[in-house]
């Protein structure tokens, strides 16, 4: 992140934005910084085929492989997040995220790998694209090389963007259990109030940080959502 000693602009700046609204909130800075990738990612073609259950079922076969290998590092990352949260009542939020995607999400993927009829050594084990090898690094800079905003930075849009298309397609859900579950998983009440709660920690702590922290949030903030754009692309281009 070389990039990181560059000053801010005045028009760049949260500072600005902020003056110019009444309730202004540092993750909509971040949403409207991240431009028309914020609803390539929300309204991409896989996201609407999902929804209408027409989406085939090699394409979610291989988007499901790559995303169980990267479910792993983002586990790790939320557990990292444990570790920053200022206080034990944040912390015991995230513990109890964390258990939802080890047992409710792990269950969906055996039982979706089954009925997609991929061998268990094809997802156990992934091979993992060079689009997922990528946004795994992303993640990992981010928790290396920051502290809790920058953990923040990655989770909230990677989170956040599913539940966006997920809420959208979640009252007319698709037969196939595998489109509709993994719709449920995003569009539940548990996890809307999740997503929530993780923009107020983002809008807490991003006010207070220098100006030019806040533009490495920013950036880490833009690059987790085009790799998710990337990210729902590459489904179509391996299968």
């Amino acid at each position: 992140m070389s990039g990181d000693t560059t000053a801010a602009t005045a028009g760049d700046a949260f500072d600005a934005y902020a003056a110019d609204r009444d309730e202004p909130r540092f993750t909509d800075w971040l949403r409207e910084r991240s431009g028309p990738a914020w609803s390539n990612a929300v309204d991409h073609r896989f996201t609407q085929e999902l929804g209408a259950g027409t989406l085939d079922e090699a394409v979610m076969a291989d988007y499901l492989r790559q995303d169980y290998a990267f479910v792993d590092t983002l586990v790790g990352v939320f557990g990292y997040a444990v570790g920053q949260a200022p206080t034990m009542a944040e912390k015991r939020r995230f513990v109890e995220f964390l258990d939802v995607v080890t047992d409710d999400e792990d269950d969906y993927f055996e039982r979706s790998f089954n009925a997609l009829d991929v061998p268990a050594e094809r997802w156990q084990t992934p091979t993992r694209t060079e689009t997922t090898g990528s946004f795994i690094d992303l993640l990992l800079a981010a928790k290396q090389q920051g502290g809790y905003a920058e953990t923040l930075a990655v989770l909230v849009p990677a989170e956040w963007i599913y539940r966006a298309w997920a809420t959208r397609e979640a009252d007319d859900r698709p037969e196939q259990f595998y489109f509709a579950e993994w719709i449920d998983l995003h569009a539940n009440d548990g996890f809307v109030a999740f997503v929530s709660w993780l923009r107020e920690q983002l809008d807490t702590v991003g006010p207070t940080l220098s100006p030019r922290r806040q533009q490495r949030v920013a950036r880490l903030f833009e690059r987790t959502v085009t790799h998710e754009v990337a990210f729902f692309d590459a489904a179509y281009e391996s299968s």
